[in-house]
């Protein structure tokens, strides 16, 4: 539902979040407008936005692979740049192929991928019970969602027959954390953030388990920053997988794409 209001009130909305240092005001004046059910609620997303809270979690929503994606106080927010992994993902899977979405957050990862293949096999987990909610929210009919660490919570039957996992993996260096934008390092939990002290602690772990859960010719793919690739190449590799970098100078994304030895899957697991 939209809310119709006067120029005058447009602006008066787009100045207090520019005051609030809202670089996109005008922007995001009317994604508020678009989303709010009246005048009160209108109030309400204003003051919780020039207060610092993410733009998404006023929203209550963000876009994300064309889909409307539930997010919520205390949940990643999924970045624009993470559409350029699934992009790549949708590539080299055919209908019906088995997706496992690690450190699924929101499960917009996993919601955009089935998606576009149109049929998979979804599987996704999280550490943190909020994003499991809002993830079988975005999900829902398309696949699983549980509960726990990596693959700890998955059922045992996928072992060796995963052809797309998905690892957006926290790859933030911890000194680093506290850089990050308010938005960021105040809003989200810091588990979807902090990647240890080299930012690839995480994928370390993902990248141990990874061959055992994987079909033959199976992909991982994980986000990185184009600082850290060098290095996230080098861990992919000594756990066996083949490891390509792809990048996206349009979205300032790049993906390392891992694959296992074998035969590639037939599309349509």
């Amino acid at each position: 539902m939209s809310v119709t209001a006067s120029p005058l009130a447009v602006s008066t909305i787009v100045t207090a979040l520019r005051a609030a240092g809202c670089v996109f005001a005008e922007d995001e004046a009317a994604l508020i407008l678009s989303t709010a059910t009246g005048p009160a609620a209108i109030a309400a997303m204003v003051e919780q936005r020039v207060a610092g809270l993410p733009l998404e979690h006023v929203l209550g929503w963000a876009e994300f692979g064309g889909l409307r994606i539930a997010v919520g106080p205390g949940v990643f927010v999924p970045r624009r740049r993470t559409e350029f992994l699934v992009r790549q993902a949708a590539a080299l899977a055919g209908p019906g192929a088995v997706v496992v979405d690690l450190c699924c957050g929101s499960g917009a990862l996993g919601a955009a991928l089935a998606a576009t293949l149109g049929r998979a096999e979804l599987h996704a987990t999280d550490v943190e019970p909020a994003a499991v909610r809002y993830a079988r929210r975005n999900i829902g009919d398309a696949g699983e969602v549980y509960e726990g660490d990596l693959f700890e919570p998955l059922p045992g039957s996928l072992r060796g027959r995963v052809e797309i996992l998905l690892a957006n993996v926290p790859y933030v260096p911890t000194d680093d954390v506290e850089l990050l934008p308010p938005e960021a390092r105040i809003h989200e939990p810091r588990v979807a953030l902090d990647g240890g002290l080299d930012g690839l602690d995480v994928l370390r772990r993902v990248t141990t388990e990874a061959p055992r859960w994987l079909a033959p010719g199976g992909h991982l793919l994980v986000e990185t920053s184009e600082r850290q690739a060098a290095r996230a190449e080098e861990t992919v590799a000594r756990s066996g997988l083949i490891p390509r970098v792809v990048r996206s100078e349009e979205l300032y994304a790049t993906v390392v794409i891992a694959t296992r030895p074998g035969p590639t899957p037939p599309s349509g697991g």
